[in-house]
């Protein structure tokens, strides 16, 4: 059992076959939704690398990533202040741009996201959150395409983490105290 910092690991949600068959099924509709447009995907790092390289290499369209960096959290919950951590490269005016969160929580930090992003001037802004927890939220936000809908459990892995730890599992589990 891998323990952390008083906090141990719980049972598995999603296993990572079923993560891996999941990101599939999001990258075809993605591509169907996408076909013969190019498209610029923007990561939040960092809870997302993991899902966007996943799904990024499994779309079928011509994709451009770029990032932004952007901190909500102290340890388990979301302290409701962002600090700005990575700015994009990229320009995405008059481009369709996908949004990549790795979860969609209270919303806020999605809207401030899709705000932010807005000011530059897409052609469209889109959002695909890898889990979605919609009982949190306190923000209403457009979630076009959604891994998995998980209950309010704290989860890590496959790019999600407490404190910098777990990201690194290839499956997604709940945190729990130790």
């Amino acid at each position: 059992m891998m323990r952390v910092d008083g906090w141990r690991l719980g049972d598995p949600v999603f296993t990572a076959d079923r993560i891996a068959t999941r990101v599939g099924e999001l990258a075809a509709a993605i591509s169907a939704d996408y076909a013969g447009d190019e498209l610029t995907v923007i990561s939040i790092l960092k809870g997302s690398y993991i899902f966007l390289a996943d799904l990024t290499r499994a779309l079928s369209i011509p994709v451009r990533v770029d990032f932004l960096g952007l901190s909500s959290y102290v340890g388990a919950e979301s302290s409701g202040e962002f600090e700005w951590n990575a700015r994009m490269t990229t320009s995405i005016r008059d481009r369709q741009v996908l949004l990549i969160e790795d979860i969609a929580d209270t919303g806020r930090t999605l809207r401030h996201v899709i705000d932010h992003l807005a000011a530059d001037e897409p052609l469209s802004i889109r959002v695909c959150a890898f889990l979605d927890k919609p009982m949190r939220r306190v923000v209403d936000i457009p979630i076009d395409y959604v891994g998995f809908e998980i209950p309010d459990h704290f989860v890590v892995g496959y790019g999600l983490d407490y404190e910098g730890w777990f990201r690194q599992l290839p499956h997604i589990a709940t945190l729990e105290r130790a």
